[in-house]
């Protein structure tokens, strides 16, 4: 990760400052005030140039963006423990079993606050940036020398708050931990057993999306496709959900499946129509923040175009791919 360069402040701060110093340079003669004029105007540039430059201003666009898609889960440390039955036997319990359930939705209830929090600091952070940017650009490119240093200590003070929001930003890309207060399990029923202190914090999985180069619809039925940005070794719940978009009056069409696989064949489709497909993980009890979900749209072909030479070719092409994937189980 590309940290972003703050020692431009220290050169900053051994610029002159008081007025009075400002006076001493332009006695000097206007050669000297002009040295002063281009060092200073330099070290703006190299700021803008570097540590905010457009460049790492749309990388970190980009970050924000993708982080407000994925999907936020409580980590719980440790995850399981030795606990004794009845009868003094020790049973390896997974720690998640144990949490009290009202209290894991106060934690769930907790994170999604802290998530949202986060999100809309790291939105506010970049408009900051981006604004500042702005400024300093406006005083280097159009200003001329003495506006330039008449407005030299609101040009320092702009650039002292821009990094600390630099340094906050980096601070946020990461979920954090919450805070627990009170124990999250109830001691009633461990006969005896001594828990370890329970930690809790957020992280993130990528989100679930359509591979639209494999993704589509022919007369009566489709295919559908999705992958993962993480690096899971088994294949996670998801719910596949379509939408027949209806026109004027027509009732609407509304299911939703869980399904066990990256791809799913749905059958029994009306030709001719447009359906949206929706793609998510199923919900799990450490969910916390989950607002973007892919849609793609999938148009079918009507019984006169399926003999044209557009639905023509394109059956020519799928139709050997789709052979290969009539063993996928059907969506009903």
């Amino acid at each position: 990760m590309q940290q972003p360069s703050f020692g431009f402040t220290a050169a900053i701060s051994n610029e002159p400052k008081s007025s009075l110093e400002r006076t001493a340079h332009r006695e000097e003669g206007g050669s000297a005030t002009w040295e002063l004029y281009l060092r200073r105007r330099s070290l703006i540039q190299q700021f803008l140039h570097s540590s905010l430059s457009l460049r790492y201003l749309q990388k970190q666009q980009d970050k924000v963006h993708a982080l407000k898609r994925c999907s936020f889960y409580l980590n719980i440390e440790p995850k399981y423990v030795n606990v004794r039955d009845q009868n003094h036997v020790l049973h390896r319990t997974e720690v998640l079993q144990l949490i009290d359930q009202q209290r894991l939705q106060r934690m769930r209830k907790m994170g999604k606050a802290q998530t949202q929090i986060q999100l809309l600091l790291l939105t506010e952070l970049l408009e900051q940036l981006q604004q500042g940017r702005e400024e300093l650009n406006f005083c280097v490119e159009v200003c001329d020398m003495e506006t330039f240093f008449s407005q030299w200590d609101r040009i320092r003070q702009k650039l002292s708050k821009l990094t600390g929001f630099m340094e906050t930003l980096l601070s946020l890309e990461f979920p954090g931990k919450i805070c627990v207060k009170h124990s999250l399990v109830s001691h009633a029923d461990l006969t005896g057993t001594r828990l370890p202190s329970i930690r809790l914090s957020l992280y993130t999985k990528m989100p679930v999306v359509f591979d639209r180069s494999e993704s589509f619809a022919l007369q009566n039925w489709a295919r559908l496709k999705w992958v993962t940005g993480n690096q899971e070794s088994h294949l996670e719940q998801c719910e596949l959900s379509l939408k027949l978009l209806t026109v004027g009056l027509e009732i609407g069409v509304n299911r939703t499946r869980q399904v066990s696989s990256s791809s799913c064949i749905v059958p029994d489709l009306k030709p001719g129509r447009s359906y949206e497909f929706t793609i998510r993980r199923s919900p799990e009890q450490t969910l916390v923040f989950d607002e973007w979900h892919d849609t793609i749209v999938l148009t079918t072909c009507t019984a006169e175009d399926w003999w044209s030479s557009t639905c023509a070719k394109e059956d020519e092409v799928t139709h050997g791919r789709a052979s290969r994937f009539v063993h996928l189980k059907s969506y009903e």
